[in-house]
């Protein structure tokens, strides 16, 4: 038995609230600003239906059930790199698109699960139940673990207005209760569950807000209040390929006293644990170790349009052309000789077989700046091609308007419908609300560049490279020390 996506589409459809536009959405599976996407989130599991060999394994405690790999614990590099490559596919279903796909969460908890000793007796029970619960079920789990952006000069506890950050307001033997607000649910219209946490440092004063506890979507009380839809705007696929497919949406989850009983609370007012959850275990690793799989299959995909937009425009030839998607193709093919060697050189950690993390932030310090690079790239082949295409599939209306794309639209390597339709994909990936949305995501979602850049000299084992120029400088000295060594 695997889940389906008619049985995930099902699954959406409950109490949840979802807020855009002033209104409260009825059923995010058919509202126009999220159908679509929800629709693509359905066809991957589908994708795992259709091939569970290679996208599922059997759960060890529900014999017949197969759910998706990216909830398996590797043993081995065999077992990680068969489980990255069930994520390849993933990523490869939206292009690279879905940034919160259902692999990055459960990827997060992979990690927890890891380091499972760092919980404690009580608080590991909880968890390891949990995990138990949200993979036999293959759950799309969404999370929120940055604070509302406020006052950034002031401690969590500190902000102004007393409910701006998620805290625990009260709590008993039931459980703990919540209330304040947590960015950014991405992907949480389409998800299951959402694990509230915080991956930046918190303070002593701050303990109410240290806690990582989940809860369905539906819970009483929670809300998300969803960005503009860039998909609600879209007529037609031709026109926003990629808006009509992938938008994700993000939204700030406001939690308005909602109750979370003590077996889905994994950490508990402890502000050492709130870091620990994430560098102690292997939390961070596995989460990223997802998100630069994705980021590897997106830049393929950007690295075709590239190479497409040159062809149409009737300048592969051109050594300047040739010398750009070289320069991509460099790119591309480092993120991804990255991700083979952190897996190579992973190792053991407490039985679970974990990528490298130097090399692996590596690769974070490198994908900030280089999804930047693509999306000037393609603006530099593009011209102003990605602008003057007809304004919508309308147009394409068999008669005097037709005639004018025809006149006006013209490629050495296609006719005017195929240019106006590779031009439309091209400033739906760079250009377009959708577009600009993925390159702010991909230069900040794994944090701050200086932040990111921090851990890679965290990670470095600086040994080597500085035991290297002790050993040079011991091998020479000041002349007049030579001669006197000499005398001697």
């Amino acid at each position: 038995m695997v889940k389906d996506g008619a049985t995930h589409l099902a699954s959406l459809r409950d109490s949840r609230a979802v807020y855009l536009e002033g209104r409260r959405v009825a059923d995010a599976t058919t509202d126009r600003a999220f159908r679509g996407a929800v629709a693509s989130a359905c066809a991957i599991y589908d994708l795992q239906a259709r091939d569970p060999a290679a996208m599922t394994f059997e759960s060890p405690d529900a014999p017949g059930r197969r759910v998706g790999l990216h909830w398996h614990l590797p043993r081995t590099h065999a077992e990680l790199v068969a489980r990255r490559r069930a994520m390849e596919a993933i990523a490869a279903s939206s292009c690279g698109m879905l940034g919160r796909s259902p692999d990055h969460v459960a990827s997060t908890f992979v990690g927890f699960m890891a380091g499972l000793h760092a919980y404690g007796p009580e608080r590991g029970s909880a968890l390891a139940d949990y995990f138990r619960h949200a993979r036999d079920n293959d759950l799309w789990l969404a999370y929120v673990i940055i604070n509302p952006q406020a006052d950034k000069s002031r401690p969590a506890a500190g902000q102004p207005g007393g409910d701006l950050v998620a805290r625990i307001v009260d709590e008993d033997a039931g459980g703990i209760t919540i209330r304040g607000a947590k960015m950014l649910a991405t992907a949480g219209v389409m998800a299951n569950e959402i694990m509230i946490s915080c991956i930046v440092p918190l303070q002593p004063g701050d303990e109410a807000m240290a806690f990582t506890a989940v809860t369905p979507i539906a819970t009483r009380g929670l809300k998300l209040h969803a960005r503009r839809s860039y998909e609600a705007a879209v007529d037609h696929a031709f026109d926003y390929p990629l808006s009509a497919r992938f938008d994700e949406t993000d939204a700030v989850a406001v939690f308005d006293d909602v109750k979370i009983p003590w077996d889905r609370v994994f950490v508990h007012r402890d502000l050492r644990m709130m870091q620990a959850q994430w560098h102690e275990t292997r939390a961070h690793v596995f989460q990223n170790h997802q998100c630069i799989v994705r980021l590897a299959v997106k830049l393929r995909f950007l690295l075709g349009v590239a190479h497409k937009v040159a062809e149409v425009n009737g300048i592969l030839g051109f050594p300047q052309t040739r010398e750009t998607l070289g320069m991509l193709a460099a790119k591309a093919s480092a993120i991804e000789g990255l991700l083979v060697a952190m897996e190579a050189a992973g190792s053991d950690f407490q039985g679970v077989f974990t990528p490298d993390r130097r090399l692996l932030v590596t690769a974070q310090v490198l994908a900030q700046t280089t999804y930047p690079e693509f999306v000037d790239a393609i603006r530099g082949l593009s011209g102003g091609g990605m602008i003057m295409v007809p304004s919508s599939a309308a147009d394409f209306d068999g008669g005097e308007i037709e005639r004018m794309i025809l006149a006006a639209q013209r490629s050495p390597a296609t006719d005017s419908e195929g240019r106006v339709k590779l031009m439309k994909l091209a400033w739906d990936a760079v250009g377009s609300e959708f577009g600009s949305r993925h390159l702010q995501y991909e230069m900040f979602y794994s944090g701050a560049p200086h932040v990111i850049r921090a851990n890679s000299y965290r990670f470095q084992d600086w040994s080597a490279p500085i035991g290297m120029v002790d050993d040079f400088l011991r091998g020479y000295a000041l002349p007049r020390d030579a001669g006197r060594e000499a005398a001697e």
